[in-house]
């Protein structure tokens, strides 16, 4: 019988530099699979907030014209690694989606390495204040080890290496770039509703309500959103920290639950091929910009 913090001791006997993907996979699918793709919602949701991000993202449309497509495999891709693996054919096979459809785009390196930041401090900060524990510095640790293994095979250049540089190079680059754009907002209002959309029509207000109620004043600024007010904010936050109270007196998981699991994801109700999962841009399309690397480039190293 796992008692509520066998795992937790688990994790602390592992290394975080040589074990980092089984402290990974032990921390988001037993310990936090559901705070983990709330937090990990948020950390996508973050760059919208960096204007040459945003509007990328609503010039390709696929955020706001294909909203459920793009969420969907957007996690399914990035959690086939978390659950097969750097080194498997299909932890290869969602990496090499991923640098295909990423390697359409005029793309830098610093928008690149943001938003891997994004995975490695969110998930931190969303448990520091709603999850039912902390992560302890071998999660932290981990956390770091895996994104910059992920990101090496992404071919981004000038990674950080400690869960501390990650936080750095992202508060930093979130004071120097936040900022409005038309398209950006078009982007997070396309989000807020179909985050709106998983629940009955009259709850969708509420949901939206909500998911602003968790935003920082930075977030607000940069997508101009009027700042929600002190009951809502305590109201959502609030239910929040006693859901996490609740989930630390349940007992713990005994089995994993990864991101294909998740209610949220609807668009695969007969199975999917990792392979098929993304975009497949056509050059010189609405949202290809860069001329000849189409949807099947020829292989980096990174691969």
């Amino acid at each position: 019988m796992v008692e509520r913090y066998d795992r937790l001791k688990e994790i602390q006997r592992l290394d975080p530099e040589r074990d980092f993907l089984e402290i990974y996979r032990l921390t988001v699918s037993f310990e936090f699979p559901w705070d983990i793709t709330r937090a990990l919602e948020l950390a996508l949701y973050r760059t919208y907030a960096v204007p040459s991000i945003g509007r990328l993202l609503d010039e390709t449309a696929e955020l706001t014209e294909r909203s459920q497509k793009r969420y969907d495999d957007t996690a399914l891709l990035l959690d086939t690694v978390v659950e097969h693996g750097f080194d498997t054919d299909e932890g290869r096979t969602a990496v090499r989606r991923i640098n295909q459809m990423h390697r359409s785009y005029d793309i830098s390196n610093d928008d690149m390495r943001y938003v891997l930041c994004t995975f490695v401090v969110t998930p931190k900060r969303w448990l520091d204040n709603f999850g039912w524990r902390r992560l302890c510095c071998h999660e932290l640790g981990a956390f770091a080890a895996y994104y910059r293994t992920l990101g090496a095979r992404m071919g981004i250049k000038d990674l950080p290496g400690s869960y501390e540089d990650f936080e750095r190079t992202l508060d930093a680059y979130e004071d120097e770039h936040f900022g409005w754009d038309e398209g950006a907002r078009r982007v997070s209002d396309a989000t807020l509703a179909l985050m709106g959309s998983w629940y009955p029509a009259p709850l969708a207000p509420v949901v939206r309500g909500a998911s602003l109620a968790l935003l920082d004043d930075s977030l607000l600024r940069a997508f101009r959103y009027r700042r929600p007010g002190p009951v809502a904010r305590g109201l959502t936050r609030g239910a929040l920290r006693l859901r996490a109270r609740a989930v630390r007196l349940l007992p713990p998981r005994r089995t994993p639950h990864y991101a294909r699991q998740n209610p949220e994801i609807k668009g695969y109700p007969d199975g999917y091929e990792i392979a098929g999962l993304g975009t497949f841009p056509t050059p010189g399309v609405r949202g290809c910009p860069v001329p000849g690397r189409g949807a099947s480039p020829s292989p980096s190293p990174a691969e």
